[in-house]
């Protein structure tokens, strides 16, 4: 493995680190907007799911910031193409989310992994290469909930299932959850596969 060479300051890792703080700073902002889209179409599981996941970009932007302290008091330029997500549909959200995480997971983290690795920071190349499997991980709940979405099945099953409402617990079990809970009388939105909530085995 190659040992550092040259400065942090005059590397091209500390442009990509920059760059992937602004895309995971940019990413926290997209999903906290998709959450307000899913909360006004009274979707609160999408809407959690999109917190969730922008907290996560959150945390993965001061892995990134970190890295950079030694860069305090410098203005770093950089160069790099964000995507515009700009909608009202869920489905839409869901789709770009999916896209935009696996573009990570596939080439850019991969790729800044890489030259962090020829520089001699392997820290930050181990860094990018984890962050990038979690990428991985979002793409994909991304990707089912934007199928059951549209295949009319975020809320029916072909068979025999139990559902929980995330409000208050309640199970319901059939193929078509109730448009109302019969406990806490909160809407349809509420409801997940028990498989799916979290803390339930």
């Amino acid at each position: 493995m190659p040992n550092q060479t040259i400065p942090l300051k005059d590397s091209l890792t500390m442009h990509n680190l920059m760059r992937a703080f602004a895309g995971e700073s940019q990413a926290r902002n997209r999903y906290t907007f998709a959450a307000k889209i899913a909360h006004e179409k009274k979707l609160p599981i999408l809407e959690n799911l999109f917190k969730l996941t922008a907290d996560q970009e959150k945390a993965h932007a001061k892995v990134f910031y970190d890295f950079l302290k030694d860069c305090t008091g410098e203005t770093i330029e950089i160069t790099g193409s964000y995507p515009v997500d700009y909608g009202c549909d869920v489905a839409f959200q869901l789709e770009k989310a999916h896209h935009n995480e696996y573009e990570e997971y596939e080439d850019v983290y991969p790729k800044f992994a890489q030259i962090a690795e020829e520089e001699g920071f392997l820290p930050i190349a181990h860094a990018f290469r984890e962050i990038a499997k979690v990428e991985k991980v979002h793409g994909d709940h991304f990707h089912y909930y934007l199928e059951l979405l549209k295949n009319g099945s975020l809320f029916q099953a072909n068979t025999q299932t139990t559902f929980i409402c995330t409000n208050c617990g309640y199970l319901f079990e059939g193929e078509t959850v109730p448009t109302l809970c019969p406990v806490c009388k909160e809407e349809q939105g509420y409801f997940i596969r028990i498989s799916e909530a979290p803390f339930h085995s």
